[in-house]
């Protein structure tokens, strides 16, 4: 635990600078090393007031809306890539005036809104360019919710509907991948190669989606640097562009909650927090995984549940040991709090929301709150 942050009330997000400046020079350095551009997602996170430490080191980012589009022009002041599965005719203009690249989903949204661009490009003497997500149809990851290679995914056009590169299109984009290896790179890579290698004379640019978790330990930064060099030079007028989004806030902020009650049926005891796993943490219920609490000893001899606060009944997880009985009042720190979990959580059941906490890099400054949620955030979200 921080000391700045021992004497804030709970609960509450806490993100630390040295954690995010470390991601971003490991991600900096290997966009230098392989050459490729590096942007950012903010379906991971969003935090906008981080966004002036983050532009230090990219230039770029990922919008699947126009309020991630605004975002991205306004708070992060950098180029946009866009790419939603459907765009419409409320908001086609709107994308194209703020992107500087903007990717189709289909080939019927190609036919539709190309004219679009074309017209916008013509009358304002600039240059958007034009993508077309295909699919590689190459599985690498486990929890289907997440797998975008499914059969009858809705993402992406399959080779068998392209024996040539469309009209106006400059760039292809796959995403096949979440929080995954360099080696499922190489796989879905190796797969794109084979079903759309004969596009690939006439592409400027190929955009590898997300999913690449380089930050996390043990990630094999050199081999993903090596196997983006190694499609350079086999395509060395193809530009190369990433977009990860947890690997920017990998491990840089936790969520810092108190046991409020302890229920103990049927042998089982459960420590009741002021945070819900549904509402503030919901990967942990959908991909799934347990977070790793730093209170917590997997020798340790007192074995708890830790339950969420909401009323519903699948609102815990199970599988922590402690050395010592946990009362209300203590402590729970749940590591790893900071990609997608503030651009998912909810307000259902009216939940008090979490505050938001920054924690600058220089240890002579104080902890600040960036954000703290009240009656009125929930009443305007209802009507």
């Amino acid at each position: 635990m921080n000391s700045r942050i021992d004497s804030i009330p709970t609960p509450f997000y806490v993100v630390y600078e040295d954690r995010l400046r470390r991601n971003l020079d490991l991600i900096g350095n290997v966009s230098r090393q392989s050459g490729a551009d590096i942007i950012m997602a903010f379906k991971a996170n969003a935090l906008w007031r981080t966004f002036p430490i983050i532009r230090e080191y990219i230039n770029g980012c990922t919008a699947s809306s126009v309020n991630e589009l605004r975002l991205g022009r306004e708070e992060l002041q950098a180029q946009v890539h866009s790419y939603t599965p459907a765009y419409t005719d409320a908001n086609i203009l709107e994308f194209v005036e703020g992107s500087t690249h903007i990717t189709f989903n289909s080939l019927s949204q190609l036919e539709r809104f190309l004219p679009v661009v074309e017209r916008y490009n013509n009358e304002n003497d600039r240059h958007v360019s034009v993508g077309l997500r295909v699919n590689p149809h190459c599985s690498v990851i486990d929890t289907d919710i997440y797998n975008p290679a499914l059969p009858g995914s809705r993402f992406g056009v399959s080779a068998k509907m392209l024996p040539t590169l469309p009209n106006g299109v400059e760039g292809l984009h796959f995403h096949a991948l979440c929080e995954s290896s360099a080696d499922d790179l190489a796989k879905v890579l190796n797969a794109f190669e084979t079903q759309f290698g004969h596009l690939l004379k006439d592409v400027k640019w190929v955009n590898m989606g997300g999913g690449h978790l380089m930050t996390r330990e043990g990630y094999d930064t050199e081999r993903l640097i090596q196997i983006i060099k190694d499609f350079r030079n086999r395509y060395p007028w193809i530009n190369v562009i990433l977009e990860p989004g947890s690997a920017f806030t990998w491990r840089t902020g936790d969520l810092i909650s108190s046991v409020v009650d302890v229920v103990d049926n049927d042998n089982i005891k459960t420590a009741i927090l002021d945070v819900s796993f549904a509402c503030h943490m919901p990967d942990t219920l959908e991909m799934p995984y347990k977070p790793i609490v730093s209170e917590s000893n997997e020798n340790g001899e007192l074995h708890y549940r830790l339950g969420g606060n909401s009323c519903l009944s699948g609102d815990f997880i199970d599988g922590w040991n402690f050395d010592k009985e946990l009362k209300q009042g203590d402590r729970i720190t749940l590591e790893d709090m900071n990609h997608y979990t503030t651009v998912k959580t909810t307000m259902f059941n009216g939940i008090h929301h979490p505050s938001i906490v920054f924690v600058p890099a220089d240890q002579s400054k104080p902890a600040e709150t960036l954000r703290h949620f009240t009656y009125s955030d929930y009443r305007s979200r209802m009507s």
